[in-house]
């Protein structure tokens, strides 16, 4: 697939609409009961990188990466203001924010994993673009280090342990992700409010699966 390993300004993702979004197939029965049933394993998250009233350097800096991505054409990251990092938005990931797998004693390669839980229910999240320095792992509560005890594939969300931890054990991970993105429109319509001031009112992003 054709993406671009750079990330939407951050600062202009700020303030977006966006989040998760399922595929329910329902069929009413003629007692009146429901058969629910989803053809999606995974959420799919959509977003409006549209600005408001902003600088017209914010609009110029918006038009340049929608043309560098050739509108559609590439995917590109996307920072989700509101869900980013493997613990809570107001809090600091640290290596045992969520379980990625239990160890056997011969697998090395793990993919990064967020759980999101409620109730006796949960869905695990495949992460396949962490950030760049943000990955720590641990091991039991033993803290890991990157260069050192394992490397990480930014552009796949794979970590490579240098040893098999030992069968049994728990492999945990805290880090920052973005979402991989496209946009979901091959045109962009500006406007200017003043010298100083325009605005793009709509701009859709779609999660991409990679």
């Amino acid at each position: 697939m054709s993406f671009h390993e750079v990330r939407f300004p951050a600062s202009l993702s700020f303030g977006s609409l966006g989040g998760p979004e399922r595929r329910t197939e329902i069929v009413t029965l003629a007692n009146g009961h429901e058969e629910r049933n989803t053809p999606w394993a995974h959420s799919r998250r959509r977003y409006d990188a549209g600005l408001g009233l902003r600088s017209l350097d914010d609009v110029a800096r918006l038009i340049a990466f929608f043309e560098a991505r050739r509108a559609q054409m590439f995917g590109f990251r996307w920072k989700d203001w509101a869900d980013f990092r493997s613990c809570l938005p107001s809090g600091t990931p640290g290596p045992d924010d969520q379980v990625i797998a239990r160890a056997d004693g011969q697998t090395r390669v793990f993919q990064l994993i967020k759980t999101y839980r409620s109730g006796d229910q949960d869905y695990a999240r495949p992460i396949v673009k962490p950030v760049l320095g943000t990955v720590v792992l641990g091991i039991e509560g033993t803290r890991l280090y990157e260069g050192v005890d394992y490397t990480v594939d930014i552009t796949t969300g794979l970590v490579t342990l240098i040893e098999a931890p030992t069968a049994g054990l728990e492999v945990t991970a805290g880090f920052e992700f973005d979402v991989p993105v496209r946009f979901d429109t091959d045109r962009i319509a500006t406007s200017v409010a003043s010298f100083k001031a325009g605005q793009v009112p709509n701009v859709p992003v779609l999660e991409v699966r990679l």
